[in-house]
């Protein structure tokens, strides 16, 4: 039991989680540190529940010939009580430090998750619209004017180039950016606002530590930075339909110069004849 705490700090010190991919979230440290705690403490419950239970099977003293029968039921019954004292002491003590240490763990959890879900991004996040259709991701930039043009349900067409249904004629459309991957710059907070345009879709990053559903006519919102550079895979965690395997894309973390780059090679021509 002492080799299974004595995994706690080495767990603090890493960002490195040996049954998860690495974290590249600023907030997927406190995560993991939860997830250690919880998985130290049911370990060690799990070894002290079977030490206790084989000790009970193999555990037995003989009593002696020579006493009576009372006093052996006497001996036994002695034995019996300090036995019972000592595991009720013991109990307690085991019980009031889990509650103390499982009362902190629920506490920081909730504050996490509010930071994450209830607590609204700061007014300077990225905004970007991720939007789920069977079996497909797509990612809407607003472009330089920071306004997300309307969309048209009528007007959804992914062959001709419109999967998203958005309105031409809406002056805010014109510089918006659709993308089959999701790149970010590290070290901004993002606001996400999370659509599906047909089924409940789970939109999954585990790298980023991140899930959220995204249900039809249901618009959420989550919010996170990315802290470290590199590829991050994106899933659907709902089963959403027989293609709901293929359902993937990924996440591209880069430098901040590496994302303007990006945002200028993939804004759309402007239209001859187009007015502001």
């Amino acid at each position: 039991m002492s080799a299974i705490f004595g995994l706690i700090p080495l767990a603090l010190s890493t960002d490195r989680v040996w049954w998860m991919p690495s974290n590249g979230a600023l907030h997927g440290l406190a995560i993991d540190h939860l997830m250690w705690w919880n998985l130290a403490i049911l370990s060690a419950l799990f070894v002290l529940a079977h030490i206790l239970l084989i000790t009970a099977l193999f555990r037995s003293r003989p009593l002696k010939l020579h006493h009576s029968d009372g006093q052996q039921e006497e001996e036994s019954r002695d034995r019996g009580r300090k036995v019972a004292d000592k595991l009720w002491k013991s109990e307690l003590i085991l019980l009031f430090a889990l509650t103390l240490l499982y009362t902190w763990m629920a506490i920081s959890a909730q504050r996490l998750w509010a930071t994450i879900r209830y607590q609204g991004a700061a007014p300077q996040a990225l905004q970007v619209e991720v939007t789920g259709e069977q079996f497909q991701w797509y990612f809407r930039y607003p472009g330089t004017d920071a306004a997300f043009g309307l969309t048209r349900p009528e007007l959804i067409n992914a062959p001709a180039g419109n999967p998203l249904g958005i309105d031409r004629t809406d002056p805010h459309s014109t510089d918006d950016i659709i993308s089959s991957i999701l790149v970010l710059p590290a070290g901004r907070e993002v606001d996400l606002n999370l659509r599906s345009i047909d089924v409940i879709h789970g939109f999954f990053i585990p790298g980023m530590r991140l899930k959220q559903n995204a249900v039809p006519g249901m618009p959420m919102h989550i919010h996170f930075t990315p802290s470290i550079p590199g590829d991050y895979a994106i899933l659907c965690s709902q089963v959403c339909g027989l293609g709901h395997a293929r359902m993937q894309t990924h996440l591209r973390v880069v430098s901040n110069d590496e994302y303007l780059t990006w945002l200028a090679s993939h804004a759309p021509k402007p239209i001859e004849g187009a007015t502001r």
